[in-house]
């Protein structure tokens, strides 16, 4: 891994029995990036997350993490990382400043309070911060969730499809707030499923199909694969799903749905 890759991955391999879901995939992330892994469901997505965040052992492969091998130094990796899945790990019966406030002190961080306070005004909470959170939008609580995330200035963070189940205006918010975790430096790993996700957000998008990453580039390289713009009164560019489409074909459609799910369970 380069000083300037905090993700590395190379020939990285995972099974259940027979099913294989990872073939062999590689990718890097620059430091400070946000790095989009797309793929339809079940393409082995959550896997990858799983893999990197020392959740589970890979068959075959490398990965490393802020420059700690994931396997041999699986403490240091998660010394380094927070991961957001893909549900809002957040107590509900709790205020959004205490939630904040119990997460500083369970990682023994001084000043939990100045913490909290600190993550509500960066997450435009503050006006909330006294509300028990089973009042929160799912918006609001997908914010306080990545905001609980980053106690403890993690160098990478894992965002592993974190506008499923949001509505328009929430979506927008967590984009936002991922747009200003890289400002400050943070390193995201984000996995969706949403193709206007991918566009809006990543330095980088790599796609994942059938266990392997079968592009992986910036927004402009990849347009460059999809046939010319078709020209009616205007000229049109194609989207980032005409190119998805493009290069994964129909045959996205099926083949390994559920192995993500297949992931957690085992």
């Amino acid at each position: 891994m380069t000083s300037q890759h905090v993700i590395s991955v190379q020939g990285l391999e995972k099974s259940y029995k027979k099913l294989e879901v990872l073939r062999g995939v590689d990718f890097d992330v620059a430091r400070g990036s946000i790095f989009a892994l797309l793929g339809s469901n079940g393409a082995g997505k959550t896997t990858v997350v799983n893999i990197l965040s020392t959740l589970l052992k890979a068959d075959a492969g490398a990965a490393s993490v802020n420059g700690f091998d994931v396997a041999t130094q699986a403490a240091d990796v998660r010394e380094s990382i927070s991961l957001t899945g893909q549900f809002a790990a957040v107590d509900e019966i709790l205020s959004g400043r205490e939630n904040l406030v119990l997460v500083a002190r369970l990682r023994h961080l001084k000043d939990s309070g100045m913490i909290a306070d600190d993550l509500l005004d960066r997450f435009s909470l503050t006006d909330a911060a006294a509300r028990r959170v089973s009042t929160y939008s799912g918006g609001m609580r997908r914010r306080l969730d990545i905001a609980m995330s980053l106690i403890g200035n993690p160098p990478v963070i894992f965002l592993d499809e974190p506008t499923t189940g949001l509505d328009p205006q929430g979506r927008i918010e967590v984009w936002q707030a991922v747009k200003e975790l890289a400002e400050h430096g943070t390193t995201v790993l984000l996995t969706t499923q949403n193709l206007d996700e991918a566009e809006r957000l990543a330095d980088r998008i790599a796609i994942l199909h059938e266990g392997r990453i079968i592009v992986n580039g910036t927004l402009a390289e990849l347009k460059q694969l999809s046939p010319p713009a078709k020209v009616e009164y205007v000229e049109k560019q194609p989207t980032l799903e005409d190119l998805f489409l493009t290069i994964v074909g129909d045959s996205g459609q099926g083949g390994s749905d559920g192995a993500d799910n297949n992931a957690k369970s085992n």
